[in-house]
């Protein structure tokens, strides 16, 4: 039998027995688990036998979007990317099969490190550490954007061309199977995201949610790994670096889901951020504003769908009950960029 109680979602007992079957000699004792808290999406777990840990990532309970919450896709581009500079966590196995645990899953090594989700954090550190590490978050997506995706075995992980056509079209598809209330001004920006298109350069691996707290930072102050790849194809990389800068111009707001650290002292301006990475990559960055606006707006829907599966009491974890009241910021937002890019 497990040792704890079943987090929701996960059946240790079934897992235990699964992976008992799957690879032999992993585990020494019954399992332990938890939720790990801070994710609204994906559900994420640590599990450890007594002597060592690893992670579990499954999609959330009940509501599942359409070509979201793939974790076949998680599973392998953290398998293809070990080998590179990039740093991510071993992948240990995928189970496709919804029997197991109701869903499929995957399992990958636990790696020690904090994912900073707030000012509040990052102000303890102090500026000049808080300076290095968003400046190695930059570099860190650098390296990223330089892998040769076919060299890391995912030539075939996206289809590059036509990329943000597509991006649009994926979110809107998205926003209608989770429109459930009026919300004025998000087809104003999808609309004026759509006249301003711009030409892509060359393609990447694309991480889809590039942030603070998606990546895990050392006692050292290094990368230690990126995580939560449930968005990562092929395509436009400027996409991660509008993300990024998004996330950089929030500030805290009560029910603000996501990591909200730009304001604390030491952070990089935008134009710093901006400047790092075309140094880095040699990209041409003129048109970030649009990427910027588009982070918005894909953002908004991302919340959107989430408290449209807050309203059929299908989250699990606290604060869920504020994610509605603050997607109209972001499309404001993404229309104001827009606007002034």
């Amino acid at each position: 039998m497990s040792g704890t109680e079943n987090p929701p979602g996960l059946d240790l007992d079934r897992l235990r027995r699964y992976l008992d079957v799957q690879r032999p000699g992993l585990l020494r004792g019954a399992l332990d688990g938890e939720l790990i808290e801070g994710g609204r999406s994906n559900l994420t777990y640590a599990v450890s036998d007594g002597t060592a840990r690893w992670v579990v990532r499954r999609p959330p309970l009940g509501h599942v979007l359409a070509t979201a919450h793939d974790m076949g896709r998680e599973h392998r581009v953290i398998s293809a990317l070990r080998d590179t500079p990039v740093p991510v966590p071993g992948a240990v196995l995928l189970c496709e099969d919804p029997e197991v645990l109701g869903a499929p899953f995957y399992v990958m090594d636990f790696v020690d490190g904090t994912p900073f989700r707030t000012e509040k954090q990052l102000t303890e550190l102090g500026p000049e550490r808080t300076r290095a590490i968003v400046l190695g978050l930059v570099d860190t997506l650098v390296a990223l954007h330089a892998v040769d995706p076919a060299e890391a075995g995912l030539a075939d992980f996206g289809r590059p061309d036509g990329f943000l056509e597509r991006q649009l079209r994926r979110w809107g598809k998205q926003l209608a199977a989770s429109r459930s209330r009026d919300l004025p001004g998000i087809d104003e920006l999808a609309a004026a995201l759509g006249r301003r298109l711009p030409a892509s350069g060359p393609p990447a691996v694309v991480h889809g949610d590039y942030r603070l707290d998606n990546v895990l930072v050392g006692s050292d102050d290094t990368i230690r790994a990126i995580l939560d790849w449930e968005m990562s194809t092929l395509g436009d990389p400027l996409t991660d670096l509008g993300l990024l800068l998004m996330y950089g111009e929030l500030r805290p707001t009560p029910g603000t889901p996501v990591s909200v650290t730009g304001g604390a002292p030491g952070h990089p301006s935008a134009a710093e951020l901006v400047e790092r990475y075309a140094a880095g990559s040699g990209r041409d960055v003129s048109s970030v504003a649009w990427y910027t606006a588009f982070a918005y707006f894909k953002l908004a829907v991302i919340l959107e769908g989430i408290h449209y599966r807050f309203t059929l009491g299908q989250t699990v974890g606290a604060g869920f009950d504020r994610i509605g009241a603050i997607v109209p910021a972001f499309i404001g937002n993404g229309l104001r960029t827009l606007q002034e890019g």
